[in-house]
């Protein structure tokens, strides 16, 4: 099993709201819209940590089509890391072959991408597997079990890519046409191109 972790625990200083509770269309929020993806991919398990705004994300969850487990990450300040660390608790047992992770400020990754990583984390060519484009490299990032204690011991300040970058030699960078997966929404700004988008 791969269960997914959504982090969704910052402050979201720049955006000045919550991501996770801003709308992506009439009837969904970039939570709702992050969960199914993951659902809809065939990841069987869906975590969301929350942090700041906690309860009000905690609500969200509880309302939303797709079932997903919530994980509060009381240092959440310490940054990203932490929210990892703090999902890998409660997915890191018998069974769990890896983590999927991503983040609530890409909302607009594809199912079908989702899949590919799935896919091609289960051949057991690589420790760790993401999606890439023309030098770029994006989210969902897949680790395997393997490396789970070398997430924890990582250094916050550097966060998972201190082990992105250790174990560059054991990775796959799968080629994707899906800018979704390389989209981040994290300004008032970003969020307003997203919308006229739609």
């Amino acid at each position: 099993m791969i269960p997914g972790i959504i982090l969704a625990a910052g402050k979201s200083s720049r955006m000045g709201r919550t991501k996770a509770l801003l709308a992506i269309s009439a009837n969904e929020t970039f939570l709702d819209r992050v969960a199914r993806t993951l659902r809809d991919a065939g990841v069987e398990e869906v975590i969301v940590v929350v942090g700041a705004d906690a309860a009000a994300v905690r609500e969200a969850v509880g309302r939303a089509k797709t079932p997903a487990r919530v994980v509060e990450n009381p240092n959440y300040e310490h940054g990203q890391l932490s929210s990892l660390v703090a999902g890998l608790k409660i997915i890191d047992r018998p069974g769990v072959t890896g983590a999927l992770v991503t983040l609530i400020d890409l909302p607009l990754v594809s199912p079908a991408t989702v899949r590919t990583l799935l896919q091609e984390f289960k051949t057991g060519a690589a420790l760790i597997v993401r999606p890439a484009s023309k030098g770029r490299h994006g989210h969902p990032i897949i680790f395997d079990r393997a490396l789970f204690d070398e997430l924890r011991k990582a250094n916050p300040a550097e966060g998972a890519k201190e082990v992105v970058r250790a174990y560059s030699a054991e990775q796959l960078n799968v080629e994707v046409e899906d800018e979704g997966a390389f989209t981040d929404i994290d300004t008032p700004e970003d969020y307003k191109r997203l919308i006229e988008l739609k």
